[in-house]
C-alpha cells in the first residue's frame, strides 16, 4: 500500500496534538446520557414489533429500495407516510429524506438562488453550513440568537429584488437553548424574509404530541420549511422537509441529495409511520421526559452547579468545562462511574466553549440524574 499523503497525516497528528482527535466510541454498557433517543422509541419492542407487522399485513416486502424515488424507489409506502407527517405536523406537504444532513444540504444547496441572501445564526448546524456553502447564494452569519444583531443584516438587503432567508434550530445542538421563535417570526414578518427552521431536536420533546417547537407555539404557518430528522426523539432513520406543495415539487426537481441517491427501504418508512403513531399515545414518555428536564434544572440549582450550563428548557443540557484536557478527564470519569456523559471538545466548538453535554431521557430516573451532577460538581470543584 501507497504511504499515506503528508499533508493528511500532518492534519491528524495536529488534532492529536491539541487532544482533540476523534475516535469512535466503544460501546459499553453505561446509564444513558449521551444518545438522543429522548422517548425510548430506539429500543422500543413494541414499535419494533408493529413495524414487522405492519409490513406483513400489508404484503409490503422488508427487503431495499432499489434505486432513486425518481427511478424504482418511490414505493407506495412513502406517499402514505408523508401525507402522516404532513397531517401530523400540520403543513400542507412533506418530502421523506434519507437523513438529517442530506435534508439540510438539499434544501440549502438547491432553494436559496443566486443574489438571494441567506442569514443563519453562527451555531446553524454544519449540515445547514455545508448546504450553505453549496449554494450559489450569498450568505452571512448572525450572532447566537441575536434579533437586533440579524435587524441589523437584514436592513442591509431587504429591498434588494432577492429573497432573504433566515435560517435558525428550535433546539441547538450543542447548547440545547431556543431561539425567542414567536419574536424571529415577526421580525421575518416585518421584512417579508423566509424563515427556515430546523427542528432536528425538538421533534418528540415540545408540543402536546411531540410536533416541535414550532406547532407548540401555533407559527406553523409563518414558517417557510421546517427540517425534521427521526433520529433522535423517533429512534429511527431519515428526515423530511416540511412545507408548501410546491416546494415540495421543487425539491423533487433540484435537491441533488434527494435525487441522486436510494430510497430509503420500506423497512424504514413503515418504522417511521409506526413511530409518528406512537408519539401520539405515548403521553407517559413524554411526560417522564418533561419531569425529568424539570428536575435535572432544579437539581443544578440545589448543588450550586448552575452557573456551568447553558440554559436550556430541552432534553440537551450542556456544561461549559473550558479545555479539551479537562473536560475528557471529567468525562473519562464520569464514564468510570458508570454514566454516559460525552466531551464536546473543540474545533466542535469554539475554543474555550468545550462543554459536557448530557441528553436526558424518559426512561433516566430522579436518582440517576441526581448522582451524575453529584459526581460532576465532586469532578469538577
Amino acid at each position: 500500500m501507497k504511504p499515506f499523503p503528508k499533508a493528511l497525516a500532518q492534519k491528524l497528528q495536529q488534532r492529536e496534538a491539541n487532544n482533540a482527535l476523534r475516535e469512535l466510541p466503544v460501546s459499553k454498557d453505561l446509564i444513558d446520557f449521551a444518545s438522543n433517543d429522548y422517548l425510548g422509541f430506539a429500543s422500543s419492542d413494541e414499535i419494533f414489533n408493529q413495524t414487522h407487522e405492519y409490513l406483513l399485513h400489508n404484503n409490503i416486502r422488508v427487503n431495499g429500495a432499489t434505486g432513486s424515488r425518481l427511478i424504482s424507489g418511490n414505493h407506495n409506502l412513502y406517499a402514505f407516510t408523508e401525507n402522516a407527517i404532513a397531517k401530523f405536523h400540520d403543513a400542507p406537504a412533506a418530502l421523506i429524506f434519507n437523513s438529517g444532513y442530506d435534508s439540510n444540504v438539499g434544501f440549502f444547496s438547491s432553494v436559496p438562488q443566486r443574489n438571494d441572501v441567506i442569514l443563519y445564526d453562527e451555531l446553524c448546524h454544519a449540515s445547514i453550513r455545508d448546504g450553505i456553502t453549496m449554494s450559489k447564494a450569498k450568505s452571512y452569519k448572525f450572532q447566537h440568537n441575536d434579533l437586533e444583531d440579524l435587524e441589523s443584516i437584514i436592513k442591509r438587503y431587504h429591498t434588494e429584488p432577492v429573497e432573504v432567508y433566515v435560517v435558525t434550530e428550535s433546539v441547538f445542538s450543542m447548547d440545547g437553548d431556543c431561539p425567542k421563535l414567536e419574536e424571529l417570526v415577526a421580525l421575518c414578518g416585518k421584512y417579508n424574509c423566509q424563515l427556515v427552521v430546523d427542528e432536528a431536536h425538538a421533534l418528540g420533546v415540545f408540543g402536546e404530541n411531540g410536533q416541535g417547537l414550532v406547532y407548540s407555539l401555533g407559527l406553523q404557518d409563518k414558517v417557510f420549511a421546517r427540517i425534521i430528522t427521526f433520529g433522535k426523539g423517533l429512534g429511527c432513520h431519515g428526515a423530511a422537509i416540511i412545507g408548501s406543495e410546491e416546494l415540495k415539487s421543487y425539491l423533487v426537481n433540484f435537491a441533488r441529495s434527494f435525487i441522486y441517491t436510494t430510497g430509503l427501504s420500506p423497512h424504514s418508512v413503515a418504522a417511521i409511520l409506526i413511530a409518528y403513531q406512537h408519539l401520539k399515545t405515548e403521553k407517559v414518555a413524554m411526560q417522564n421526559l418533561k419531569q425529568n428536564i424539570q428536575f435535572f434544572n432544579q437539581e443544578k440549582t440545589q448543588l450550586g452547579i448552575k452557573s456551568l450550563f447553558v440554559y436550556s428548557k430541552s432534553a440537551i443540557q450542556c456544561a461549559i468545562i473550558p479545555g479539551n484536557e479537562k473536560v475528557k478527564s471529567i468525562a473519562a470519569n464520569l464514564q468510570e462511574k458508570g454514566f454516559d456523559v460525552k466531551a464536546i471538545l473543540s474545533p466542535t466548538v469554539p475554543e474555550g466553549q468545550e462543554r459536557l453535554r448530557f441528553c436526558l431521557h424518559s426512561y433516566n430516573s430522579e436518582e440517576e440524574i441526581s448522582e451524575v451532577l453529584r459526581l460532576l460538581c465532586n469532578f469538577t470543584f
